[in-house]
């Protein structure tokens, strides 16, 4: 499924703390998506929204996997966990949910929680990244 050069996944972050801090450095939020194997909204909202922005570099965006329980993953605070422990201490339950996240892991804009009008998704999406930036500067 994936062309060689061309993924359709999104990073996945080693820090949060990390990819927050070079995501602000650009006047942008870090969009975190939760994804999941198999889920087609998953894959809607990942190739037809961030995986294009990403490209064109309009937002600094990464994803985890809600059940990836051995991966290493460096939460905003320092410690170690991993993307299943910290989608739960999001209580992020559905995937995709989106994420827009500050320096230190603050929410800045309401999350996207799964696709209620795929339509509309892309709008949704805009008016989520407007705030997070505002609430940057």
């Amino acid at each position: 499924m994936n062309t060689p050069g061309h993924s359709s996944a999104l990073p996945t972050p080693t820090s949060l703390r990390g990819s927050a801090l070079a995501a602000v450095a650009r006047g942008e939020p870090l969009v975190v998506m939760t994804t999941l194997a198999g889920c087609p909204y998953c894959d809607l909202v990942r190739n037809h929204h961030l995986l294009p922005m990403l490209r064109q570099g309009q937002l600094h965006a990464v994803q985890l996997d809600v059940r990836d329980r051995t991966s290493n993953l460096q939460g905003f605070d320092g410690s170690m966990t991993t993307p299943a422990e910290q989608a739960k201490a999001w209580k992020a339950r559905f995937a995709p949910t989106v994420l827009f996240l500050g320096a230190k892991g603050e929410e800045l804009a309401e999350r996207l929680v799964g696709v209620a009008v795929p339509d509309f998704y892309g709008e949704y999406l805009d008016a989520r990244l407007q705030q997070a930036r505002a609430r940057l500067r």
